[in-house]
């Protein structure tokens, strides 16, 4: 990819807090509105979702406004969160699959419109996610701008995990994630969704990839622990260089210590 292929991009994050947006890097210029599509619009911050803040604030109508693609959970972290083509889907720890009702509420999710700017070509041998993550990410035009990741295909193994529902008082996400149900499916044919995010980012949300599962036929699908990519498979990322945050102004959130570095105790509940 050629070096020149982002200038004039900049990357604005806006976070939006009881009503008022603050800009922090602006770029040359903002989006037109929230709706812009090359947004990526996320509840609440992944640091939050680690301490416990599992509570639902923006219900799914309101986040299908945002985006037609993305990943997140639901309500008392009851499992985990696929939007692919406009529809979000509900896999839950008992390993069932479901529309969500736009009633439901998330306490943490990410969203876009997902339009592919570019197209890059797995190994030329089947990798693990392990592998996957360190190659795809090398092979970025750039690791400082924020994609969304979709793979189309059959994979020879797939690996998902979904956390059961969540009772007061919360634990951290690191014990709710000891309970985990995981579920490995061989040679299943569905999609890959979700995004790469810049370790400068990783107080906000996940860094690297952060991939969730559903199946062509809607009926498997989960947050990726692992799974086997075919040999050169294609990647479509888009790239969103705006990033708008939404923080509660109700619940748990302000009044959880946000401080600390969470990035490994992220990385290990994530993989």
């Amino acid at each position: 990819m050629n070096k020149n292929f982002f200038l004039g991009i900049g990357l604005a994050v806006a976070i939006v807090f009881a009503g008022a947006a603050v800009y922090l890097g602006l770029a040359k210029q903002a989006p037109v509105n929230s709706a812009d599509r090359d947004t990526l619009y996320q509840v609440s911050t992944i640091s939050a979702l680690m301490q416990g803040v599992y509570n639902g604030t923006t219900p799914v109508g309101d986040l299908k406004k945002h985006g037609d693609f993305g990943i997140g959970t639901f309500d008392r972290l009851d499992g985990e969160m696929i939007v692919l083509d406009g529809k979000v889907w509900q896999a839950k720890a008992d390993g069932t699959v479901s529309p969500a009702t736009d009633d439901q509420t998330t306490p943490f999710a990410t969203v876009t419109y997902f339009s592919p700017d570019f197209r890059q070509a797995t190994p030329d041998q089947a990798v693990n996610f392990s592998r996957f993550s360190a190659e795809m990410a090398a092979r970025l035009p750039t690791q400082n701008m924020i994609y969304a990741v979709e793979i189309h295909g059959t994979f020879p193994s797939m690996t998902v995990r979904a956390i059961p529902a969540q009772e007061m008082p919360y634990p951290n996400l690191t014990v709710a994630s000891a309970g985990e149900h995981e579920y490995t499916f061989n040679n299943i044919t569905g999609t890959v969704v979700g995004f790469y995010t810049p370790v400068f980012l990783k107080d906000l949300n996940t860094q690297g990839y952060h991939l969730h599962f559903l199946s062509d036929d809607h009926t498997r699908g989960g947050h990726i622990l692992d799974m086997t990519v075919p040999a050169a498979s294609s990647v479509e990322y888009d790239i969103t260089p705006y990033y708008t945050v939404v923080l509660p102004t109700t619940g748990a959130f302000a009044g959880t210590n946000l401080t600390a570095d969470m990035s490994g105790a992220v990385a290990a509940v994530e993989r």
